[in-house]
C-alpha cells in the first residue's frame, strides 16, 4: 500500500458500548469473547399475549449517569443509549473538548445514526394525546422523537460545532456512519469524529409487526439458544437493543495529542439490491459488490482479511445469501476466513447492529482473539464456511471487514486494520 498522508488517515481512539450482554465496552466485550447470551424473556412490557415473547434488552441501565435526570425523563431510551456510549468513548479516548478552542471544536463532527429514533414518544404520546387530550401531549416529544437527536445532543454536551449527521438506512446503517468518518477525516473536513449507533426498537407493536412478518424467532421456551446464526435449525432473528460509540481521529490529530490508535477505518462501500423492501436479492450480487468495493477502496486483496463480523441475522434468508456473497467476493478465501455472528448473542440492534459488530472486530483487532458464533450445533448445508461456532478463537487479526444488510437492500461493508506505523 502507497504511503499515506496521516492528516487523511482514520484512526479509531476509544470505545463505548450499552448492549443486552454489557452496559460499557469492558463488559460487552469479555461477555461477547465468553459467549454470553443476553436473550430473555421480555420485562419492558407484558408480551403475554405475544406469538414472541423474548428479546435481547439492555437491563439496568440508568440514564442518568450520563444525563440530568430532567433532561433523561424528558428524551428517548435511544438518546440515552446515544449519550451513555458517547461519553464513555470519549473518556475512553482521552481526548478534552473542553481544553480545545472554538475552533478546533469546528473540526469535530459526530455521525450517530439510528434505524427508528425515538418510537416510544410517538406510541406514548398518541396515548396521551387520545386519552387526555392535545394540551397533555408534552412539549418535548417532537425534539425526543427525532433520529437526528442522539447524535444532536452529543454534539450538544460537548459543544461540537462541526457536522453533524444522521443517516437512516434500516439496519446497515451504523456500519455506514464508519463510511461518513473516513470520508470526513480524509477530505479534511474535520480532525475528529464521534461515529456509531443506537436503537431502542423493543415496543410493543414493533415486536408484534415483526413476528407477523415472521422476522422473529419464536423460541420462546429456549431465549438463550434462539438466535442460531449459520444454524440449520435458526428460525429468525431475535429483537434486540442498545447502542455504541467510537472516537474517530486523523492519525496526526491522535499522534500529536499522545492518545494510541486502536484500529484504521481504510475502506468502505454501499450497494444497493433493488429488489425487496425485506428480502435480500437471492443471489448476493449487491452484498458481494459491496464487499468487493470495500476492499478495493481499501486496497486489500480477500485473502489480506483475517475475519469478517457477518451480519449474521439468524433468518432463513440472510444467512444463506451472506454465505453466497462471501463466496462470489472472497473466492478461495472465503473457506480460510474466520466469520462470526455477534448477533448470536445479542439478538439483532437494528441501527445499532453494525456498531455491535464494529466493536467486535475492532476488539478483535486489539486482543487477538475472535468472538464465536454462538448456538451453533447444527451446520446448514449452505452455509458451509468457518463461522467460529461456539468457542472463541485466539488468532492474529490484523484486519477485519465488517458487513451489515438493512430492508430495503441497503448493504454496508466498512474494512479495519491494526495499526502498525504508528
Amino acid at each position: 500500500m502507497p504511503e499515506r498522508d496521516p492528516a487523511r488517515r482514520a484512526v479509531i481512539t476509544g470505545l463505548g458500548a450499552v448492549m443486552p450482554i454489557g452496559n460499557d465496552f469492558p463488559t460487552y466485550w469479555s461477555n461477547l469473547v465468553a459467549g454470553v447470551t443476553g436473550t430473555r424473556t421480555i420485562r419492558s412490557f407484558d408480551a403475554s399475549a405475544h406469538e414472541v415473547r423474548i428479546a435481547a434488552e439492555v437491563l439496568d441501565f440508568d440514564p442518568t449517569i450520563a444525563m440530568d435526570p430532567k433532561m433523561a425523563r424528558r428524551m428517548s431510551r435511544f438518546i440515552h443509549f446515544a449519550m451513555a456510549a458517547g461519553k464513555e468513548a470519549v473518556a475512553d479516548s482521552g481526548i478534552d473538548f473542553a481544553a480545545m478552542t472554538p475552533e478546533q471544536r469546528d473540526r469535530v463532527a459526530v455521525v450517530v445514526n439510528t434505524g427508528g429514533g425515538g418510537i416510544e414518544q410517538i406510541i406514548d404520546g398518541t396515548h396521551v394525546h387520545d386519552a387526555k387530550g392535545p394540551r397533555f401531549v408534552s412539549p418535548f416529544a417532537v425534539p425526543a422523537l427525532s433520529g437526528s437527536m442522539g447524535a444532536a445532543m452529543l454534539s450538544i454536551e460537548y459543544g461540537l460545532t462541526g457536522p453533524v449527521i444522521t443517516q437512516v438506512a434500516a439496519c446497515a446503517t451504523s456500519v455506514i456512519a464508519f463510511q461518513d468518518a473516513l470520508r470526513l477525516i480524509a477530505t479534511g473536513e474535520v480532525d475528529v469524529v464521534l461515529a456509531g449507533g443506537t436503537e431502542a426498537p423493543i415496543w410493543p407493536m414493533g415486536v408484534a409487526a415483526l413476528a407477523n412478518m415472521t422476522a422473529l424467532s419464536k423460541r420462546n421456551d429456549s431465549p438463550e439458544t434462539a438466535s442460531r446464526p449459520f444454524d440449520a435449525t435458526r428460525d429468525g432473528f431475535v429483537l434486540g437493543e442498545g447502542g455504541g460509540v467510537v472516537v474517530v481521529e486523523s492519525l496526526t490529530h491522535a499522534l500529536e495529542r499522545g492518545a494510541t490508535p486502536i484500529a484504521e477505518i481504510i475502506g468502505a462501500a454501499l450497494t444497493a439490491d433493488a429488489f425487496h423492501i425485506s428480502a435480500p436479492e437471492p443471489s448476493g450480487r449487491g452484498q458481494a459488490r459491496a464487499m468487493t468495493l470495500a476492499l478495493r477502496h481499501a486496497d486489500v486483496a480477500p485473502d489480506e482479511i483475517d475475519y469478517i463480523v457477518a451480519h449474521g441475522t439468524a433468518t432463513q434468508l440472510n444467512d444463506v445469501t451472506e454465505t453466497r456473497a462471501i463466496k462470489t467476493a472472497y473466492g478461495d478465501h472465503a473457506r480460510k476466513v474466520a466469520i462470526s455472528s455477534p448477533k448470536s448473542m445479542i439478538g439483532h440492534l437494528v441501527g445499532a447492529a453494525g456498531i455491535a459488530s464494529v466493536l467486535a472486530g475492532v476488539g478483535a483487532i486489539r486482543d487477538g482473539i475472535i468472538p464465536p458464533t454462538a448456538n451453533l450445533r447444527t451446520p446448514d448445508p449452505e452455509c458451509d464456511l468457518d463461522y467460529v461456532p461456539l468457542t472463541a478463537r485466539p488468532a492474529k487479526v490484523d484486519t477485519v471487514a465488517v458487513d451489515g444488510f438493512g430492508f430495503g437492500g441497503q448493504n454496508a461493508v466498512a474494512i479495519f486494520r491494526r495499526v502498525t506505523d504508528a
